[in-house]
């Protein structure tokens, strides 16, 4: 019975070993600073001062950009499995696969022709 379990054992023990390592020697290898100045008390994130940002509009095209992005990424994830069976649907896959194909061709040229890709 422990043979069954043993991989899900081990997985186990190495998923609370690895981050409770991590913690515990960022808190043994951690250092003190010698003396607080100005530059240490202000908050920041990435190098960058977390002070208040002014409002800033975004255009519509990057809202749009993101959009078709996510559009045409999960069609691709759909494409994969297609053509990973393909050879087992035999002629019927090989015209379905070129069907979505020319479905995708004619909706991106649809957003080329209609200027959706256009930064201004």
């Amino acid at each position: 019975m422990l043979d069954s379990w043993l991989p899900f054992l081990i997985y186990g023990i190495l998923a609370l070993l690895i981050p409770a390592s991590m913690m515990g020697m960022s808190f043994w290898f951690s250092q003190k600073p010698a003396r607080r100045t100005r530059a240490r008390t202000v908050p920041f994130e990435s190098g960058v001062s977390t002070g208040p940002l002014p409002r800033q509009r975004f255009s519509v095209s990057f809202y749009l950009t993101a959009m078709l992005f996510i559009l045409f990424d999960i069609e691709i994830v759909f494409l994969y499995p297609l053509a990973v069976i393909l050879h087992e649907l035999a002629w019927f896959g090989f015209f379905e696969f070129l069907v979505f194909l020319l479905i995708l061709l004619v909706a991106y040229v649809y957003i080329w022709k209609k200027g959706a890709l256009e930064w201004h």
